[in-house]
């Protein structure tokens, strides 16, 4: 896709949702079911079936996806279009490029072998690795523009209100 094709698709996009703010806000959904059999949740994503488990630093096989190493993929992901709609809109030719997330865990918060120790990420690193000619003042705006309108850098970066519930299922055996 070039320039002009990514702006006439979505030029009517834009001009609807200026019309219509409300017509932007799509509620995204995801799910998965856990059951008595193992320690995993089968996370349905459209495309496939994904089962996660434990990471092997909690004692997982290793097996399964690790929610944490997701969490970076999705991050991986949305850079990576992110990056290339940015370089495509702005006329900046990519032949080749490589995106990377890495993030330390302390594994003694999740385990609550020390109650001091964070549970989650202590850091996230994202990096790019391009091979093109844009120069340096381009690299800067690409980069300043798909941090910008990276859905999950930015979620991740100001972390949105989150709210959890839980509710009992009804189960055939308390009817």
């Amino acid at each position: 896709m070039d320039a002009e094709k990514l702006r006439a698709t979505q030029q009517p996009l834009k001009a609807r949702y200026k019309d219509n703010p409300e017509a932007a806000v799509v509620t995204l959904k995801a799910s998965g079911a856990i059951d008595d059999s193992s320690i995993v949740c089968r996370v349905d994503t459209g495309r496939a079936l994904v089962e996660a488990g434990l990471h092997p630093a909690t004692g997982g096989s290793g097996s399964e996806a690790c929610s944490g190493d997701m969490l970076l993929e999705a991050l991986v992901a949305c850079a990576g279009v992110t990056l290339r709609a940015v370089a495509t809109a702005l006329g900046i030719e990519l032949r080749d490029g490589k995106v990377v997330a890495e993030g330390d865990l302390d594994f003694r918060g999740t385990l609550g072998v020390d109650k001091q120790a964070p549970v989650g990420f202590r850091e996230i690193r994202l990096s790019f690795e391009l091979d093109t000619d844009a120069g340096q003042d381009q690299l800067d705006t690409l980069l300043k523009l798909t941090e910008r309108y990276c859905v999950i850098y930015q979620t991740i970066r100001s972390a949105p209100p989150l709210s959890v519930t839980m509710t009992p299922a009804r189960s055939a055996a308390a009817e």
